[in-house]
């Protein structure tokens, strides 16, 4: 599933790590036998975006994309529970998940972040892959369609996880709006690390915004 895993990592901070990363990035997506040849040309759009946008804009235009506001925010759970007493419970429940399937996260971003979602889903068979899916997949089409809208290239990662999912892709077409332009309101694969500075699986790492989302396999503790 290194398709997902792909595409988390475009819609995480992009900081140099990211950068850095890209060309191994664009080879698993351009590789992908899940991705058709219109939604691998779109990424590929996106890639080269990221690719030759000035640093420091990118990661001002990414801020004010996704983390201010609702309307294209990157945490599922804003869009159904605001601010909500359900948005804790929620987080409560999608930690047990991951911690059922054995991880847990390596860095303080909240769990409902949609990066650290796909990373996860990255390591999941695809009845559960689909199944986590079809519970979000509003929100996928809800935020891809701002972004199209808006004439952001990162409306192709959401374009592309609707397909995956067997839903019809956002209309297709090339954007024109600068990267993080803001808004107004086979299936088994080994998960892999992008970047030089990845992270091997039973290592910690201390959080910081501009790194990848991680997951880490619990440490087991002996009974006493």
């Amino acid at each position: 599933m290194l398709t997902f895993r792909a595409l988390g990592a475009l819609l995480a901070y992009p900081g140099r790590e990211l950068i850095d990363a890209l060309p191994e990035i664009a080879g698993v997506l351009e590789s992908s036998r899940l991705l058709g040849t219109a939604q691998k040309q779109r990424l590929a759009d996106l890639v080269s975006e990221l690719r030759r946008a000035d640093s420091y804009e990118l990661e001002e235009r990414y801020v004010a994309l996704f983390d201010r506001g609702r309307a294209t925010s990157l945490h599922l759970f804003e869009h159904v529970h605001g601010d909500s007493r359900d948005r804790g419970q929620a987080m409560v429940d999608l930690k047990a998940m991951y911690h059922r399937a054995g991880f847990e996260l390596a860095t303080n971003e909240l769990p409902d972040f949609l990066p650290a979602v796909l990373e996860y889903l990255s390591t999941r068979p695809a009845d559960e892959v689909h199944e986590v899916l079809d519970d979000c997949v509003h929100i996928l089409r809800a935020v891809g369609e701002r972004l199209h809208d808006g004439g952001s290239p990162y409306a192709a990662a959401f374009s592309a996880l609707l397909d995956l999912h067997g839903e019809t892709p956002l209309v297709a077409g090339r954007s024109t709006g600068a990267v993080g332009r803001p808004l107004d309101d086979d299936w088994q694969e080994a998960p892999v690390e992008f970047g030089p500075n990845a992270v091997p699986h039973g290592t910690q790492q201390s959080p910081a915004r501009g790194q990848f989302i991680r997951f880490v396999p619990k440490r087991h503790v002996p009974n006493p």
